[in-house]
């Protein structure tokens, strides 16, 4: 199969503009009418049954409709309602704000984004992506004629200008395998005009996203993504003249748009963290816990409670010293994150943020090549993830997501830089026909301060990690392979060290 070796060229080029506006709250509300009627589809209720989950609790009733009234009294508008977190979120003064957390019906009041910046937008080219499909194993998927048929996929991102005449996708366009569209940054727009108006680069950016995952160039043969016959719903969230925490709530009514019409894939090459263009919304690093940011905890509950299978970037901060870890919701313990290797060595490229040394779990989950960002890392095992469903439709989205780990490279000795490494689709494959699990790794002891490994590998050189624990990377090497062995030097408080050699994996650990 070719290779990606091509995507999209794009330039803007815009006037900064100073704007200003009331600020954005959150208003969560204390309870709901539990006689109401679930706003879900049959569909979406269908799936819950198939997966063991309940049918339906107190998360899939409607934001109170009193509430709603009572709250317009008051002259609130109301933006997005979240039944998952029983709120809504309107612009108000800090007046309003103190008057609505009044309300005895109003469990609190808090603020998203203060309202005031300024708009920035830089000249950018998309240049192309980057060559990925065999380092995954696409082909094993084309050999076996699966393309992700039947399986429904929703994109959230930052807009899809010129989607509809790309070449990559005209293959989805043709046989309307778009199946609903929405636009959340301005609501009530017609959907078309999502594909052929932008206001800066980044409207461009979930078309690039979209090809990622089932792009293909019939005319040049070259397959951009593996989920080629896909189908899709899209929702814009991202508005790409302001960078504002306030898109969250966009994002999470997204979210239960799609769940409500039975959507159990979903990609968000979006995250949230620092660089909002007022520096008061910034996140600090401890709070990328999975708990505290309202998208995380939204993250959260379409995993446990909807069966939803979350695919998002981890994030384009590994080099920036102030930040470097993973953004919400990547750091949510339910969705799949993704960050990017290099392509050589398959080990963590500079700008791929890196999880949390505070979190108990593994993030990135899983990684693979790209060379311009987490945000087209995310988008391919996405399309992996969809030609898994169509393998086995059974598996949950916990299930798939402990499947695409397993099948990752370096399993099962992860780390918080690249995950478990490089999904690989003919592993894949075999565990989602049957419960097996080849062994490509080796336990080994050292004692001492040195060790020699003995390895099998055409490569004279190989990736090294070197772990204060389990799962932390102190440091990120590369070491010679001199007459079939590694040789390794303990460094201070280390007590793991992995042997990346890509078709299998070494784990020494210091005694």
């Amino acid at each position: 199969m070719p290779l990606m070796r091509r995507l999209f060229l794009l330039a803007f080029v815009f006037v900064p503009l100073v704007l200003s506006a009331r600020p954005k709250y959150w208003i969560y509300l204390k309870n709901k009418d539990l006689a109401g009627t679930p706003a879900v589809s049959s569909l979406t209720l269908e799936n819950r049954q198939k997966l063991g989950l309940a049918l339906s609790d107190e998360t899939d009733l409607p934001v109170k409709k009193e509430y709603e009234a009572a709250l317009k009294g008051q002259s609130v508008n109301i933006i997005n309602r979240s039944k998952w977190l029983n709120a809504v979120s309107a612009n108000m003064t800090s007046e309003q704000a103190m008057k609505v957390k009044e309300l005895d019906f109003v469990a609190d009041v808090v603020m998203i984004d203060p309202g005031f910046y300024i708009a920035r937008t830089q000249p950018t080219e998309k240049a192309q992506m980057a060559p990925v499909m065999s380092q995954v194993q696409a082909n094993a998927f084309l050999k076996e004629n699966i393309t992700a048929k039947d399986v429904t996929i929703g994109v959230i991102d930052a807009g899809f200008y010129g989607a509809d005449s790309s070449l990559s996708l005209s293959q989805v366009f043709s046989n309307k395998r778009i199946l609903g569209v929405r636009d959340y940054v301005k609501p009530g727009r017609p959907g078309d005009l999502l594909f052929s108006t932008a206001e800066s680069f980044s409207d461009m950016h979930g078309t690039e996203v979209l090809a990622a995952i089932a792009g293909i160039d019939y005319q040049d043969q070259v397959q951009y993504g593996m989920a080629t016959n896909a189908k899709f719903y899209l929702a814009r969230t991202d508005y790409s003249m302001r960078e504002y925490r306030g898109e969250e709530d966009n994002w999470i009514a997204a979210m239960e748009w799609m769940d409500s019409l039975g959507v159990r894939l979903i990609n968000t090459s979006l995250g949230y963290a620092k660089g909002f263009s007022d520096p008061r919304e910034n996140y600090q690093p401890a709070q990328m816990d999975g708990k505290t940011s309202a998208i995380s905890k939204a993250a959260q509950i379409a995993s446990d409670k909807k069966g939803i299978m979350i695919i998002v970037s981890a994030g384009n901060e590994g080099d920036d010293k102030s930040w470097g870890i993973v953004s919400a919701p990547a750091d949510a313990k339910g969705v799949l994150s993704v960050g990017a290797t290099n392509g050589k060595l398959w080990n963590r490229i500079g700008y791929s943020s890196i999880g949390p040394e505070f979190l108990s779990y593994v993030k990135p989950n899983v990684s693979c090549f790209s060379l311009y960002g987490t945000s087209l890392s995310a988008p391919v095992i996405t399309g992996f993830a969809a030609c898994l469903l169509q393998a086995n439709p059974q598996l949950s989205n916990k299930e798939l997501i402990s499947l695409i780990e397993k099948s990752s490279h370096l399993y099962p000795y992860g780390n918080n830089y690249v995950g478990y490494g490089v999904p690989q689709a003919s592993r894949a494959l075999a565990l989602a026909k049957a419960p097996y699990l080849p062994n490509n790794s080796k336990l080994v002891t050292a004692k001492g301060r040195t060790c020699e490994v003995d390895v099998i590998s055409q490569d004279s050189m190989v990736a090294v990690y070197r772990k204060r624990n389990e799962k932390d990377v102190i440091a990120q090497q590369v070491a010679k392979v001199q007459n079939g062995k590694v040789s390794l030097k303990r460094q201070s408080n280390e007590k793991f060290t992995t042997i990346d050699l890509r078709d299998y994996v070494v784990e020494v650990q210091w005694d």
